[in-house]
């Protein structure tokens, strides 16, 4: 097989899982999923042994790539990547890229240029300027950003309810929603129960469906968060496009915004104000095709 048709391998390392493609040709040769639980993204020794790993445990006995490409979640610089593929290049004689997950949208919806923005657990938004270089903003974490992820939904709703508390108003569903979600008896003690979170973005985010439901049970409040959830990630883009990045396509993923109308909404009102030009596209495939896309033009 790979005598006559060069193998191509994609690799997106997201949060919580990874998928691996493999093509030769069209052929797809492997289609893999697993847990991301081992990727050490600031480590890139160990980064490019855990790909390593991956690749040969998805591949046919024998079979090598002929082109790599890595998305890498928590990838987020340039440098930090260029280490990374420098390590990879000593397990591969191949040609291989690697870039931050959310990199690989725009190539994944078949374009050339445009803003990927992913509002998932957390929220980030990359583009790259005229010249190619990459431009990444966002994806500051739960404890200081990812405003529209469901993260920082969570923590923008505590905050919320907390100042209703001290202005006297009696708790709404989005109080109590979060009272129940956190087991704690009252509105003061959820700054506590944030607070203890062993892993904020996933322990946080993991609450997100009491905002959505709050909302549509009528709370004022959680309305209130999710609609500015929707300007902050509409700003992502403003940001990219002031900074001289394409921003005609917006290329979306992930499962907050894609799978609750109300954020969706929020946001693309909003960039239609902030970055009139801007079209959001959703992302119709999985983003691992972004990364074969990178490695079949590394050929």
């Amino acid at each position: 097989m790979q005598d006559s048709t060069p193998l191509v391998v994609g690799i997106d390392v997201g949060g919580t899982k990874t998928h691996l493609r493999a093509y030769a040709g069209d052929d797809l040769v492997a289609d893999h999923v697993r847990t991301s639980s081992g990727w050490r993204p600031h480590d890139p020794v160990a980064a490019a042994g855990w790909l390593a790993a991956l690749v040969a445990g998805a591949l046919p006995k024998g079979v090598r790539p002929a082109a790599l490409s890595v998305g890498g979640h928590a990838c987020e610089t340039p440098r930090q990547c260029a280490q990374i593929r420098t390590a990879l290049q000593l397990h591969f004689d191949a040609p291989a890229s690697v870039v931050g997950d959310a990199e690989l949208l725009v190539p994944a919806a078949g374009l050339d240029k445009g803003v990927g923005l992913v509002a998932g657990t957390g929220s980030v938004a990359v583009g790259r300027l005229a010249d190619g270089t990459a431009v990444q903003v966002g994806g500051w974490g739960a404890v200081l950003g990812d405003e529209g992820g469901s993260a920082g939904l969570v923590r923008e709703a505590a905050r919320a309810v907390w100042a209703a508390h001290d202005l006297g108003d009696e708790p709404d569903a989005l109080a109590l929603g979060l009272i129940d979600a956190f087991q704690v008896p009252e509105v003061p003690a959820l700054g506590a129960a944030l607070e203890s979170a062993k892993s904020p973005s996933s322990d946080w985010g993991r609450h997100a469906p009491v905002v959505f439901a709050a909302a549509e049970a009528g709370s004022p409040l959680a309305r209130a968060v999710i609609d500015e959830g929707g300007r902050s990630l509409a700003a992502l883009v403003e940001q990219l496009a002031a900074r001289g990045v394409p921003v005609d396509d917006v290329v979306i993923a992930s499962s907050t915004i894609l799978a609750q109308p109300g954020l969706y909404d929020a946001f693309t009102a909003a960039l239609a104000d902030s970055v009139p030009g801007a079209q959001p596209r959703p992302l119709e495939v999985p983003p691992v095709e972004g990364a074969v896309a990178l490695a079949r033009s590394l050929l």
